[in-house]
Formats: C-alpha cells, structure tokens, sequence
C-alpha cells in the first residue's frame, strides 16, 4: 500500500510531466506532499490537440516523477479534457493517500503565430479544451473530495495562467482569451467556496525556460529563447522551479490569503518589451 502523506497533505498536479507542473511536483514532495501526478503524454497519436506541433511529453517524462519520489508520488495518464478521467483520477489520490488538500491546474498547451484573422477556428478550440475546459474539469473533479474531507478550511485549488492573462500579447490572441478565461474561473470558484474555507487563486508566469517556451519562440520565428528575457525586468528567463515555490505557497495552509487572486509571477513582464 502507498504510504500516507508524510506531512498531511496530498495533491493532485496536472501537465506534471515537465515544465512547471514537474516542478511543482518536486517542490510539493521535498514539503511532504504525497503527489497524483497527471499528463496526457499526447506525444503522437490520435489524442494530440489540433494544431500543437511540438512535441509533448510522453510517458517516461512522467514515470520519471515516480523514480525522484519513491512512495510520494504516484501518476497516471489523464487527459484534463476528459473530466470523467480528471475524477477517476481525483478518486484515486483520496483512495491512495486517503484526502486530498489541494489542486494544481498546470496543464496546458500554446497555439497561435496568426492574426486573429488568419487563426483557424478549430485552433482556438484546442486552446479553449486544454487550457480552459482542463482547469474546469481539474476544479470539478478536486473541490467535491476538499469539500467532503477533513480539513476544508486547507484545502486550496491553482491555476497556472500566465502573464498572457492581462497582456495582449501578439498574434497570440486566442491563448489571451484562454488565459483570461483561466483566470474568470478561480475567480468565480472562490466566489463559490465563500464560507467553506477552501480557496482558488491563479498564478502567472512570466517567459519561463520550458518546452513550451520554446514552442512559442518557434511560433515567432526566433530561435532563442533568450529573446524573452527582454520582455522581463529582471533581464532573464524565470526558472519553473521559481514558479514551483510560488504555487506551493498557494497550495500552503498559509496560502489562504491569497483567495481570489491573480498572483503576477512575471518577473516584472512587459508585453511592449
């Protein structure tokens, strides 16, 4: 049987293959989480989301997270648009570790390098399913088990948004509105959590070094990554495991105060940088 959490807590990760979601997983597990580490793993084949042509994570990405947290961690295969899936795997976590305290909505994927214009319609659905429907089934599928266990007023849900959630950001405007929409939803989840405890708040990243990164480089044409860095005030990309520490304290206890918020983990991003 897997061990109980070493420190209480148990949480649910999604997109926790690589980027920020892997890291908040290693963050979570060296404060005693027990982690459900998801991702769909939609390298190739007929479950990849129209119009990403990066590549994704695949499985030994998150069967790595198993191999750097014996005991802690257990994943799972989920696609976060399959909410019957994003339940199943809720279940399991409060199965295993026996609670579940917090969620972390990190999945997601870009698209873009069009006009608006120009931008199929079938891209901004991808956009939408992933980035927006995957925090909304996330959401659906943690706050009925926080609700029912034993500590409520602990319990916090995160979504990673992004800096594109304030911004307009070019050729870029159908993953603002996802983004937008991201954080539509936590703030209207914690105006449903009123009185329960339970809290929701998104964090946005600014450039972050991750594969995704990458992919948006390639959408503009550049072949540096470094690029961004000039968008920042700190004149440098943010590392995921930076971000990892601002979500967990989100996901803290402590992180309560943080309710309804948008928490601007940019580095200080300017979108005319």
């Amino acid at each position: 049987m897997t061990p109980g959490p070493i420190n209480g807590r148990v949480a649910l990760v999604t997109g926790a293959a690589r980027g920020i979601g892997s890291a908040t997983v290693d963050r979570l597990c060296d404060q005693g989480y027990s982690v459900l580490a998801v991702d769909s793993c939609a390298a190739d084949g007929a479950d990849r989301p129209d119009g990403v042509e990066y590549a994704l994570a695949d499985p030994a990405d998150l069967a790595d997270l198993e191999r750097r947290h014996p005991g802690q961690v257990i994943t799972r295969i989920v696609d976060v648009r399959d909410g019957d899936a994003l339940v199943a795997a809720a279940a399991l976590a409060v199965e295993r570790f026996g609670r579940l305290d917090a969620a972390v909505a990190a999945a997601a994927v870009i698209v873009g390098g069009r006009p608006l214009w120009e931008t199929p319609i079938s891209h901004v659905r991808t956009l939408l399913d992933v980035d927006v429907v995957g925090v909304w089934n996330t959401a659906a599928a943690a706050i009925p088990h926080m609700l029912a266990g034993p500590a409520p007023d602990g319990c916090r849900f995160v979504a990673v948004a992004s800096a594109a959630g304030s911004e307009g950001l070019f050729h870029l405007a159908a993953y603002n509105a996802a983004k937008h929409a991201v954080i539509g939803i936590t703030r209207g989840l914690a105006a449903d959590l009123v009185g329960t405890g339970i809290t929701a708040v998104s964090v946005s990243p600014g450039s972050t070094r991750t594969p995704m990164l990458a992919a948006t480089a390639g959408l503009y044409g550049i072949d540096d990554v470094e690029h961004f860095a000039n968008s920042q005030l700190l004149h440098r990309l943010l590392d995921p495991r930076e971000l990892a520490a601002t979500i967990a304290f989100c996901c803290s206890v402590e992180g309560a105060v943080l309710n309804g918020s948008v928490v601007s983990a940019t580095g200080g991003f300017t979108a005319g940088g």
